[in-house]
């Protein structure tokens, strides 16, 4: 699992009573992005976000299992309220759709097992809801992202990293807080 953002220096703590927990996902086979924000006193704060990677090389079923295992860590180490999940988006690929569609499975059979249900939202809500374009570009979601949660939330310098899914799945949280919280999403001061 690829957590290593600055953001995991202690063991997870359980929100509060008066937060809510949100884990986002943007789901994929050999990258899948996750990210975990407290809704607290009607501000988003971040409290970790990072990937879950697996090798080409495996097999299907190898790379699923990896991904319901890290996923499964995720959940009971964050303990969100709620866990949302950016929904299969069928373009150019359908074998690529497929595959994603199968770690999407998964990833529903590990929050149904940790007792928890996933709202889906589609790639255009998303970018609708953080750009104000529902064709809005990925690094448009990003600077929203950084707009919201502030500037902290970056690739880290001089790494190759997969920061766009994670920026993904901080927006779909972010999307979530909009659409079933009411935040007005606005600019971090």
């Amino acid at each position: 699992m690829s957590s290593k953002n600055g953001l995991l220096k202690s063991k997870p703590q359980p929100p509060s009573s008066t937060t809510k927990r949100i884990l986002g996902i943007d789901p994929g086979t050999a990258t899948t992005g996750w990210g975990v924000i407290d809704y607290r006193a009607s501000l988003p704060i971040t409290v970790a976000w990072g990937n879950i990677e697996t090798s080409k090389e495996l097999s299907s079923p190898e790379r699923l299992s990896i991904i319901y295992q890290q996923l499964k860590v995720i959940i009971l180490d964050h303990l969100p309220d709620e866990i949302v999940i950016e929904s299969v988006f069928f373009a150019r690929n359908a074998k690529t759709a497929i595959k994603v569609g199968q770690a999407q499975g998964v990833m529903f059979m590990c929050a149904h097992d940790c007792q928890r249900t996933i709202v889906e939202y589609s790639p255009a809500t998303i970018k609708k809801i953080l750009t104000g374009n529902g064709r809005g570009e990925k690094i448009d979601v990003q600077r929203a992202v950084r707009e919201v949660l502030g500037a902290s939330i970056r690739s880290p310098k001089h790494k190759r990293t997969h920061f766009d899914n994670s920026a993904d799945a901080l927006a779909v949280a972010i999307c979530h807080l909009v659409k079933l919280h009411g935040y007005e999403k606005k600019p971090r001061p």
